[in-house]
Formats: C-alpha cells, structure tokens, sequence
C-alpha cells in the first residue's frame, strides 16, 4: 500500500470516529484529504474502494439513511471500533510470554514482538523468569510463511514436491489443514487433492514457491482432526551422513561450531559436517551465500544448485 493511500485512510478512519452525526460522502470528499474534489466518478470509485477495505480490516462503517436527507451518511461507532479492556490471569500470560520466545528468532518474530508490546502498554505483564533453558522455533524452509498463511486463511495451495528417495518432482494441490514441528522438522497436513486422501508433506521437501489457489475460506478442516498424530507417522529418518563443505576464513561460525572436523586452508577451509536431509542442508547452506560450498555428497550439492538457481529466477 503507498503512503498516500495509507495516509488517506487513515484520515478517513480519524474523520468518521470524530464526528458526533454521520457525514455524507459529499462532506467526505471535502473533509479529507486525498480525494478529488474535481471527478465525480473517480472519487465515488476511491470513496467504495476504501471503505471495502476499512471493513475487510474489521473497521465498522455504520450506514444512516435520514428520510429528510438525499445521500446516506458514513461514521463509525466508537464503541464498536474500539478493543475492550485486555485482562488476562497470570498463568494466561505466562503462556503468551513463552509463545512470543519460541518465534523469538522465527518468520513470526516481529508480529509476537509488537504483540507483547501492546500487552505491556496495556498493562499486562507478560515476562517470564529467565533459566537456563531458551525455547526456539527454527523455520528455515522458505514455504514456511506462505503456507501458515494459508492454513489461517483457509486457503488451498499448490507446489512442487519432491517425494522420500526419488529425485522426480511432483505438482501436489492441498487443502491445508495444519503446519506442525516435530523432531526439528516441519511439515504440512492436509487434504490432497490429487489423490483425494489426507497427506502429509515435509517443508523440505518442497521445491520451489509455494503458490495461494482460489479464495480464501475455501478450506475446511474435519473435526477432530488430531495434526501431531498424523505427523507422528510421516515419513522415514534417514542415515546419518557427511558432507564435505569449503566455507571462506572468518565466517559461518554456527556451522563451525557443528563441524566434525575443521581444515584451515588459504582461499577456503574444509569443513565436515554430520547430517540426515539433504533438502534441510541445503536451505541452510543456501543460506549462507557466497561464503559456503558443498562439494561432496552429489544429492546435497544438486540441492544447494537448485534453492540458488531458484532464489535467481
């Protein structure tokens, strides 16, 4: 949204909050700033547009037809806009402490982190004692934010998935019902719709963007559906393996640090690196740019090529 449409809606929420009788979209149009006062027609357009917004945010506009009057006239309600006063009990928010220091370092990082800022200016402390443990919840896999938008949305997605143990890439359509973590890794449960049967898909696994199909509120989850349960029997733990990396002098210290066995070299040092995923290597070390290589094993190495030769297109 440009500033100038941002800038003009909210001018247009502060004019119908502050008046005390509802203004007609004549009175609008010279009130606010941002509408043509000279084009009918353009301004009657700008004028429905911004109030479908305003409403699909959840901004009550109250339409009032005087009978003495010819045009309807627009205001909102305070008591309808305005939040009611935020109590929560101890215990409740403990949890929503804890919850905002699990997405502390997550996609959802910033949202928690002005969640629980509002909390505080409202009055509800929602610290928790420090100890030794730090909870956090790593989402590396680049289709992460779209489909946790997609389960919130209800809204069907489509993208390329490569299946356990076959380098062939399959286009799946799913009705997203869940995004659950188990044992570091994420994956998504859903509706399949191309073998009609419920799935379950590792993040990693997905290769390429994850792409919204249809209108949201289209998807529906069953009830009683339980996700944890479901993910408990996705998919089979792989062998352990090792790759050879070649990382630059000076840098990737958290990959270091979970080295095997570090080589100092002059243009590059050897680093090998214990892992199961090559798909979950891959983003990581895709991740890091310029400053990181895999040379060895192929099937890791193909997969960096692919994250990067995507991130490119």
């Amino acid at each position: 949204m440009s500033r100038r449409k941002t800038e003009r809606l909210l001018n247009l929420v502060i004019c119908l909050l502050s008046t005390r009788r509802p203004l007609s979209a004549e009175q609008i149009r010279h009130v606010v700033p941002g509408y043509d006062p000279d084009n009918d027609e353009a301004f009657q357009r700008m004028f429905e547009r911004d109030k479908n917004e305003l409403r699909e945010i959840g901004i009550p506009i109250e339409v009032n037809k005087d009978p003495w009057e010819d045009d309807p006239g627009y205001r909102i309600v305070r008591q309808a806009y305005e939040l009611p006063e935020i109590t929560l009990e101890p215990d409740e928010a403990a949890v929503l402490g804890l919850a905002a220091q699990v997405w502390q370092r997550a996609n959802l990082a910033e949202a928690a982190s002005g969640a629980m800022l509002k909390l505080k200016a409202g009055g509800v402390e929602t610290d928790l004692v420090e100890g030794p443990l730090e909870l956090r919840v790593d989402t590396r896999d680049a289709s992460f934010p779209t489909l946790w938008e997609a389960v919130r949305d209800r809204r069907v997605v489509a993208f390329d998935y490569r299946s356990s143990g076959s380098e062939s890439v399959l286009r799946r359509v799913v009705e997203p019902w869940g995004v659950v973590s188990r044992r570091g890794r994420w994956y998504l449960v859903g509706h399949d719709r191309g073998r009609d049967d419920t799935r379950v898909f590792r993040l990693s696994r997905i290769a390429g963007p994850v792409a919204p199909v249809g209108r949201p509120g289209a998807v529906r989850v069953p009830d009683g559906i339980d996700l944890r349960a479901q993910v408990g029997y996705a998919g089979e733990e792989f062998p352990e393996r090792t790759a050879l990396l070649r990382v630059r002098p000076g840098t990737c210290q958290g990959l270091r640090h979970l080295a095997r066995q570090v080589r100092p070299g002059a243009e590059w040092d050897e680093v090998e690196l214990a892992f199961t995923d090559a798909e979950r290597l891959a983003g990581w070390i895709a991740s890091l740019a310029a400053d990181a290589q895999v040379i060895d094993p192929p099937d890791a190495r193909e997969a960096v090529i692919r994250r990067l030769k995507g991130a490119l297109q």
